[in-house]
C-alpha cells in the first residue's frame, strides 16, 4: 500500500513545487472496474504555477501502460496512457458563475487537502476511450470474419434474390 499525497492545491501552485512518483494501478479501485488485468504502474507528475492573468494551476503528465478490453473481440490489447493536461484552481464561487459560461480551460476546484491519488486517477479515467478497439488488422474478430469467408453461409441463398 502506498501513502496517500495530499497537497494544498493554491500553495502547491503558488509556490511553484512539483512533485513526481509512481503508483499502482491496483491503487486506483474506479480505474480497476474497467480494466481487463489490474496489473501495470503510472509515472506521473504534478507542477504548480501562476498563468499570465496571475490565475493558479496544475498541469498534470502520466505515462504508463494498462490493459483494456477490446470490444470487438472482448480479448485484452495494451492501451498506452499519455497524459498531459493542464487545469486552473478555481474557488467554489468561480465555479458557479463559470458552470454558465463556456470556459476554454479545464478547471477544478482549489482544495486544501487535494487528493494527489484521486487527482490522478480522474484524469486517466477521461483520457480513456470510451470503446477500445485493436487497431485494425490487430483484432481477433478481423481475423475470425476472414475465416469464414469461403464457407457457405444459411442465407447466402438470399445474396441471390437480393441482387435479382
Amino acid at each position: 500500500m502506498y501513502a496517500r499525497s495530499f497537497i494544498d492545491s493554491l500553495d502547491f501552485a503558488r509556490d511553484g513545487r512539483k512533485i513526481s512518483g509512481e503508483v499502482s494501478l491496483v491503487e486506483m479501485p474506479r480505474l480497476i472496474d474497467i480494466l481487463a488485468n489490474p496489473q501495470g504502474m503510472l509515472s506521473y507528475t504534478i507542477s504548480g504555477g501562476m498563468d499570465n492573468q496571475g490565475s493558479p494551476y496544475l498541469d498534470l503528465s502520466a505515462n504508463g501502460c494498462c490493459q483494456l478490453c477490446c470490444q470487438r473481440c472482448l480479448e485484452n490489447m495494451d492501451y498506452q496512457v499519455k497524459l498531459d493536461t493542464h487545469l486552473l484552481l478555481r474557488k467554489q464561487e468561480v465555479l458557479d458563475v463559470l458552470d454558465e459560461e463556456v470556459e476554454q480551460f479545464d478547471s477544478i476546484l482549489a482544495d486544501e487537502e487535494l487528493d494527489v491519488l484521486n487527482l490522478l486517477e480522474d484524469e486517466v479515467l477521461l483520457s480513456l476511450p470510451i470503446a477500445p478497439k485493436h487497431q485494425t488488422g490487430d483484432c481477433q474478430a478481423a481475423v475470425g470474419r476472414n475465416r469464414l469467408e469461403g464457407v457457405n453461409h444459411p442465407f447466402s441463398s438470399l445474396e441471390k434474390l437480393k441482387r435479382n
